[in-house]
């Protein structure tokens, strides 16, 4: 008796990941400048469910390259208009999240990660340390290289070339690294700054003059 061949089985390819939505935040959302929507890779120094070892820097997939930044101190950004100032309320321990929050929501709604720059007051973000541990010439190199999000603390960042949004994570840190994060990041921000932290300490320290 002939065989009858069995028809091919059709199975359903599998689907890819699905992004993970952003944990809710009652927290005001900042408003970048529309562009080309890039892809958003795992965030430097952000946990995920595998990580690497080094927290891995997050590689752009827009096509336009960013111009590199100088290495020594930079000029204010080359703009009449001062920034849009965007204040996020968020407590010191919660100021590190509530940064990373905003540049995704920054990053998802087309900024490129070469636009972004993020000053912490206290602890240093977890990817500034690591690569700090591997010198100050090669941590600079990689702001220098301006194609991702740079990280910088209060006292270094007055070397960061100015970008086209700001973010600072007021995370602790004495009084004078504020007013410093604050000054700072309001002559480097071209188009938005973004504040995360007690209002009432960001309003004094804006409001005397920076």
């Amino acid at each position: 008796m002939p065989l009858i061949p069995e028809e091919p089985q059709i199975h359903e390819k599998a689907q890819g990941p699905r992004a993970t939505p952003a944990s809710g935040r009652t927290a005001p959302t900042p408003r970048p400048v529309p562009g080309p929507r890039p892809a958003a890779p795992p965030r430097p120094g952000r946990p995920g469910p595998v990580r690497p070892a080094p927290p891995a820097q997050r590689a752009s997939r827009d096509t336009a390259a960013a111009t590199p930044g100088p290495s020594g101190p930079a000029a204010p950004a080359a703009t009449s208009a001062a920034p849009q100032i965007q204040l996020i309320p968020a407590t010191p321990d919660g100021a590190l999240d509530a940064a990373e929050e905003a540049v995704d929501l920054l990053l998802d709604s087309g900024r490129t990660p070469g636009d972004v720059l993020v000053i912490t007051t206290g602890e240093a973000h977890p990817w500034a340390a690591h690569e700090l541990s591997f010198g100050d010439a090669a941590y600079w190199a990689q702001h220098d290289a301006g194609d991702d999000v740079f990280y910088a603390d209060a006292a270094g960042a007055d070397r960061a070339a100015s970008r086209a949004v700001v973010v600072v994570a007021l995370n602790g840190g004495p009084e004078d690294a504020a007013v410093t994060a604050l000054t700072v990041a309001h002559s480097r921000a071209g188009a938005l700054l973004i504040v995360c932290g007690d209002p009432q300490r960001i309003n004094s320290v804006l409001g005397a003059g920076v």
